[in-house]
C-alpha cells in the first residue's frame, strides 16, 4: 500500500515537471496570447512598421497580387501594410487572441489564421514569406528552427523569397539593460534581462488586481553566421543583409537589427 502511494506521488511529481518544462519551453504561447503582452509593448511604432514594409517592397520590387505570408504576424500591423501595397496577404500566428484582433483588419487581400510556424500551412504556396520583429528563435531545441525553415521552404514557390527581421544578438548582449521598471497606466512591470550563453532572457513580473504574474521571454542568441549555416542546411541562399529598417548595411557591432533576405534554391 505504502509502495503504491509512493509510486503515485512520484508520477504526479514527474508530470508536474513535464508540464512546467512544456510551459517554459512554449513560453510564447501563453505570453503572446496575454493582454499584458500588448499592454507592455503598446508603444510599438506603426509608422516605423510602414516605413520598413515600404522599403522592403521597393527593394524586392514586389508586383501587385503576389501571394505573401506574414509568419508570426501578431495583431497584423505588417500584414496590413503589405495588403495596402496591393499584395495578397495571409497572416499566421500561434496566439488566438492576437489573431482575433487581426481578423478585424481582414479585407479581400488580407486574411488571418492561427498556426504554428513549425508546420506547413494547408499546403499553401507563397512568393514571399516575411518573419518580422524578432519572431524566430523562440525554441530551446535548434531542430525546431530547422523545422521552421524547412516548412517555409516547402511553402515558397520556385526561387521564392524569405525575409527575416531579427535582433542583432551581438549588440543586444553588449548593451543589455539588466533591470528596468516600466509603469503603463496602472500596471508596474519589473523587467530583468540576462544572457545565458545561448539565450537572451527577459523576465516580466507585475501585479494586477492583487494577482501576481510572472512571464519569461526566451530568444536564442542567433548570429549572422548561424543563420547562414541554417540556410545552407534548409535550401536557401543569402541575397542581402541589412542592419536597420532604413535598409542600411549590416554591421555586427553597431546595427540595431539583423535583416536577412534569402532565396529558395
Amino acid at each position: 500500500m505504502i509502495y503504491l502511494i509512493i509510486i503515485t506521488l512520484y508520477n504526479v511529481f514527474l508530470s508536474k515537471i513535464m508540464i512546467d518544462n512544456k510551459i517554459e519551453n512554449n513560453w510564447f504561447e501563453s505570453w503572446f496570447d496575454s493582454p499584458f503582452y500588448h499592454k507592455l509593448y503598446y508603444q510599438r511604432d506603426f509608422s516605423e512598421a510602414e516605413l520598413f514594409i515600404r522599403n522592403l517592397h521597393k527593394f524586392l520590387k514586389l508586383k501587385e497580387n503576389l501571394k505573401v505570408l506574414d509568419l508570426a504576424c501578431g495583431k497584423g500591423r505588417h500584414a496590413l501594410n503589405l495588403s495596402q501595397l496591393g499584395l495578397s496577404v495571409t497572416g499566421l500566428d500561434i496566439a488566438p487572441n492576437s489573431i482575433d484582433e487581426a481578423k478585424k483588419l481582414e479585407n479581400q487581400n488580407l486574411s488571418f489564421d492561427v498556426h504554428d510556424m513549425r508546420e506547413v500551412y494547408k499546403s499553401s504556396k507563397f512568393d514571399v514569406i516575411f518573419n518580422l520583429f524578432t519572431s524566430f528563435g523562440y525554441f530551446d531545441d535548434d531542430s525546431d528552427n530547422i523545422r521552421v525553415l524547412n516548412a517555409v521552404n516547402s511553402m515558397l514557390t520556385e526561387k521564392g523569397i524569405l525575409v527575416i527581421d531579427f535582433l542583432n544578438a551581438r549588440k543586444v548582449i553588449k548593451t543589455l539593460v539588466k533591470k528596468e521598471q516600466k509603469t503603463i497606466d496602472d500596471t508596474c512591470f519589473y523587467l530583468e534581462r540576462s544572457y545565458t550563453g545561448s539565450h537572451i532572457i527577459k523576465t516580466i513580473n507585475f501585479e494586477d488586481k492583487e494577482q501576481v504574474f510572472n512571464f519569461t521571454e526566451r530568444v536564442q542568441a542567433i548570429h549572422y553566421e548561424d543563420f547562414i549555416a541554417m540556410f545552407q542546411q534548409t535550401g536557401f541562399k543569402l541575397i542581402k543583409s541589412f542592419g536597420d529598417y532604413h535598409l542600411n548595411e549590416f554591421n555586427p557591432e553597431n546595427s540595431n537589427r539583423l535583416i536577412l533576405i534569402a532565396q529558395k534554391i
